[in-house]
C-alpha cells in the first residue's frame, strides 16, 4: 500500500497542531490550562534570561495568549509540575517523576550538572545541608549567601548554590517553588511521599520508551533523527520502537515533500485528511521563543521550516548576525521572520531594535497584519504602552516607524 504523500506546508501545520500553535485560541486563558498545555508538548524549557518576558512563560503566552504569568508559578507550587533535566533544565509535569527517575539515581551519567569529586570534596558540608533542610524547611541557594564577600567558609553563596544543584541532579532535592525565579528546594522524600523506588521505578530503557512515546506525540509528525533530540536522548534503539510503535497504530509513515519517509501520530489522522484535501489551514501569528520546543531542535527548524537560527547572546556582539536575543516570528504556518526586541520596564516600552524576514518572504498586507498584531499582543501581555522601531525590512510597518501606542490590557 502506498503511503499517504503530504506537501511540506501541510507537515508543518501538522507538527504546529501538535504544538498547539496552529490557530489562535478559540477562548480566554484559565489556569488549569498550563498543565494542559505543558502535557501537550510533554516539556518547558526554562531560561533565564529576562530581556523581554523569560522564556517559559513566553512559550506558554505563544499558546494561551493573555494569560497571568504567576499561574506557571502557582503551577509548580502547587504540584502540578516539577523540574528536572530532560530536554535542558525543563518543567514537566509532576506525573513524569516516573520518566526521570532513573537519570536522578545516576547523577555520575549526566555530565557537567553533577561533579561527584565536588559532592564527596563536601560530603560532611552537604549532610549537614540536608539536615538543616530536614529541620528547616525548603531553602534557597541565596539564603546562604554570607554577607561579607569573599569570605570563604560553609556558609559561602556559592558552594551552597553548588551544593544544592548536585542533589538536585542526585534527586536528593527537588524544585518546589520559585520566588522571583529563584529556585526553592525541599527533600524529595517529602516532595514525593508516597514515591518508592522498590515499587515504581522505570528502568533506563521502560522510561525512555514512554519518553520516545511522549515525543512522538508532541511533535505529531516527525523524522527519526528528531525524536531522541526531545529528551536529549543518545542512543535509544530507534527502529525496533518506531516498528512497535507502527505495529500498536500509535504511529503510521507518510510521506513528506523534502523530507521523505517521515511518521504521524495517530491523534493527527483527522487532521491529516484536512491536509490531505487541503483544509487545513493555519492561521496563527505569534512571536515564539528561542527556546520554544518548534525552534530548540536547530536542525528541525532547518528541515522543516527551512528556518536557520542561532541564539547569539553568547556572541561577542561585533560578531552577531541580528542580535542579542532574537525571536522566531511565526504567521500562518510559517516562519517568516525574527526580530531583536527589549523590553523596558520602568518606562513600560517594548523596543523592536531590528525585525527581520527571510529572503523568500515578500511583504503583504496580510503579513503586515499578522505580525503587528502579534507583536502588539505581546507588548501588551508584558505591560507595555508603547512600542518603538529600529531597523525595520521594507515594505511593511511604513505607519508605525515613529512607534505605536498601545492600549495596556
Amino acid at each position: 500500500m502506498s503511503l499517504p504523500h503530504i506537501s511540506l506546508q501541510v507537515a508543518r501545520n501538522l507538527h504546529l497542531a501538535a504544538q498547539g500553535l496552529l490557530r489562535k485560541p478559540s477562548r480566554k486563558a484559565k489556569p488549569a490550562d498550563i498543565l494542559s498545555i505543558i502535557r501537550q508538548m510533554s516539556l518547558l524549557q526554562i531560561d533565564t534570561i529576562n530581556i523581554v518576558a523569560r522564556s517559559p512563560y513566553l512559550v506558554l503566552f505563544s499558546r494561551l495568549g493573555q494569560y497571568a504569568p504567576e499561574w506557571l508559578d502557582a503551577a509548580l507550587a502547587r504540584g502540578d509540575l516539577m523540574e528536572y533535566w530532560a530536554h535542558e533544565a525543563c518543567f514537566l509535569p509532576r506525573e513524569d517523576f516516573q520518566l526521570i527517575r532513573h537519570r536522578m539515581l545516576a547523577p555520575d551519567n549526566m555530565g557537567w550538572k553533577y561533579r561527584k569529586e565536588w559532592m564527596q570534596e563536601h560530603a560532611e558540608e552537604i549532610e549537614a545541608l540536608i539536615a538543616h533542610i530536614q529541620q528547616n524547611g525548603p531553602v534557597r541557594s541565596a539564603d546562604f549567601e554570607h554577607p561579607r564577600k569573599g569570605v570563604s567558609g560553609w556558609w559561602e553563596w556559592k558552594p551552597h548554590k553548588r551544593h544544592l544543584e548536585g542533589l538536585f541532579t542526585a534527586g536528593k532535592v527537588m524544585v518546589v517553588e520559585r520566588r522571583n525565579f529563584q529556585r526553592v528546594y525541599d527533600l524529595t522524600s517529602r516532595v514525593m511521599p508516597h514515591w518508592d523506588d522498590e515499587r515504581d521505578f522505570l528502568s533506563q530503557a521502560q522510561a525512555e520508551h514512554l519518553m520516545l512515546v511522549n515525543s512522538a506525540r508532541s511533535l505529531g509528525i516527525f523524522r527519526a533523527q528528531w525524536l531522541a533530540d526531545y529528551y536529549r536522548l543518545r542512543q535509544p534503539s530507534l527502529p525496533l520502537l518506531l516498528d512497535r510503535l507502527q505495529e500498536e497504530q500509535v504511529i503510521v509513515p507518510v510521506n513528506v515533500e523534502e523530507l521523505g519517509p517521515a511518521w504521524l501520530h495517530a491523534d493527527l489522522l483527522p487532521l491529516l485528511e484536512q491536509g490531505i484535501a487541503g483544509k487545513l489551514s493555519a492561521t496563527h501569528s505569534a512571536v515564539l521563543s528561542p527556546f520554544d520546543p518548534v525552534v530548540w531542535d536547530r536542525k528541525r527548524a532547518e528541515q522543516l521550516f527551512h528556518f536557520s537560527y542561532r541564539l547569539e547572546c553568547y556572541t561577542p556582539a561585533p560578531k552577531r548576525q541580528y542580535g542579542y536575543f532574537v525571536l522566531p516570528l511565526l504567521h500562518r504556518g510559517r516562519l517568516v521572520g525574527r526580530m531583536d526586541a527589549k523590553m523596558h520596564r520602568k518606562e513600560e516600552v517594548l523596543e523592536i531594535i531590528a525585525l527581520y524576514l527571510e529572503s523568500d518572504v515578500k511583504p503583504t498586507a496580510g503579513l503586515e497584519r499578522g505580525l503587528l498584531t502579534a507583536i502588539t499582543e505581546f507588548a501588551r501581555w508584558q505591560g507595555a504602552q508603547r512600542i518603538t522601531f529600529g531597523q525595520l525590512p521594507g515594505g511593511i510597518f511604513t505607519e508605525q516607524r515613529n512607534g505605536l501606542e498601545i492600549d495596556v490590557a
